[in-house]
């Protein structure tokens, strides 16, 4: 595989190659041995590319819970003795998942002809992570294997319930808003029409609130299909923008400006930060490596970019909280602190694996407040939308009886 890498080095321009390696993680290798650091890194592909902000992708046909499954019932068995060849039959056969099947017959064929269990895993990456392949290939050099399979089963398993609560707490205003908005448009399309007509027929005078409600209405019955089509279209296009990276970057920005959310934003992001690192240290991943890792599993540019200071801070020698400390507004003050004591004892793992544990406890309260928050917010947005169009449907009303 060909790689596009930007690489940096102490006191020269960065740099822009084109590397052939078997996996990101040799690239990585590669450029460290010339003392260097990786910037950007992106696969080359061939032919025509999608633009990245139409590139939707559809998955795999694996579940995110189907591969940390794998890792907790991998680590099981090898505890249990058995060979992880095997190991991967056994899962194989057990599950019903015809994707993850296939899967795991590559992965045992590949362990069979001798190849490393990390790089089996490597020519799978939509569906295994960088952080799982990292924190196997730390278990297969250490000879812990089944201690790192675990710990990538428990950040994935954290990772999942925080994401779950999150989107829990967003299904109902959405089922809300989305019930409003289709009861409106019922409403311009059937209901308003026939109170139209009356208007007409009676020569009643309607003030400019009821015409721009009569006029939305009209646009709607006499465009219905381009209507739709339009609806189809916003989804569609906002669905694309939501996914891709530049649209992601713009919501969190804003997101970050917002009362309540802001709070919310900096501390699931710390979380996931931490529990990511603690997970990649306790499997003895080294320090550049797992930040540079930790950098792409953030993801969100302003967090991953303190995330690559930070390596830079340790790559002169210098400590790893302090890039942390410097960035208050994106990172909460406690895992500057946190990451300064464990420096201090030498315990950096297990005060992160702390941090971690807090804000996913507070993530998890506050998104328990935040349905309470959300709640009064949808009755008043809803209630001044229709009051809106009852008082622009009944002043004609009210009109046309004071004049009979």
């Amino acid at each position: 595989m060909k790689f596009r890498v930007t690489i940096r080095k102490e006191g020269m321009p960065d740099q822009v190659r084109t590397i052939e390696a078997p996996t990101r993680f040799a690239v990585y290798d590669q450029v460290q041995k010339e003392e260097g650091s990786v910037i950007n890194l992106v696969e080359e592909g061939k032919g025509f590319q999608i633009p990245a902000w139409l590139n939707i992708s559809f998955g795999t046909g694996i579940k995110h819970t189907e591969v940390s499954r794998v890792a907790r019932n991998l680590s099981a068995m090898l505890r249990a003795g058995l060979s992880l060849s095997r190991s991967l039959s056994v899962i194989e056969r057990q599950s019903e998942n015809k994707h993850l099947k296939a899967i795991m017959v590559s992965l045992s064929d590949a362990v069979k002809r001798g190849s490393s269990f990390h790089d089996a895993l490597a020519a799978h990456p939509k569906v295994f992570s960088e952080l799982f392949i990292s924190m196997t290939k730390a278990g297969e050099e250490s000879g812990a294997l089944a201690d790192s399979l675990l710990s990538v089963a428990l950040q994935m398993e954290r990772s999942d319930e925080l994401t779950r609560k999150i989107r829990g707490a967003m299904i109902y205003p959405s089922i809300v808003i989305s019930a409003v908005i289709m009861v409106g448009i019922l409403m311009l399309i059937f209901v308003v029409p026939t109170l139209t007509s009356t208007f007409s027929q009676l020569g009643v005078k309607v003030p400019l609130a009821t015409q721009i409600v009569v006029a939305l209405s009209n646009f709607l019955v006499s465009n219905i299909v381009l209507v739709l089509i339009g609806m189809v279209v916003l989804v569609v296009g906002g669905v694309a923008f939501v996914r891709s990276r530049r649209g992601g970057a713009i919501i969190l920005l804003g997101s970050l400006y917002l009362p309540v959310i802001n709070e919310l934003v900096r501390e699931t992001y710390a979380a996931r930060a931490a529990r990511t690192l603690s997970s990649l240290l306790a499997s003895s991943v080294p320090v550049l490596e797992a930040l540079s890792i930790t950098k792409e599993v953030v993801g969100a540019v302003p967090f991953a970019r303190v995330i690559e200071e930070a390596e830079t801070h340790v790559r002169k020698g210098e400590l790893l909280s302090l890039a942390f400390a410097t960035h208050t507004k994106l990172y909460p003050i406690l895992m500057s602190d946190m990451l300064a004591v464990g420096e201090e004892t030498g315990n950096v793992t297990d005060m992160l694996k702390q941090v971690a544990e807090f804000y996913e406890a507070d993530v998890a309260e506050k998104t328990k407040d935040l349905s309470t928050i959300i709640e009064p917010l949808l009755m008043l947005v809803i209630g001044a939308g229709v009051g809106v169009f009852a008082v622009s449907m009944i002043a004609p009303i009210y009109s046309l009886s004071s004049a009979f």
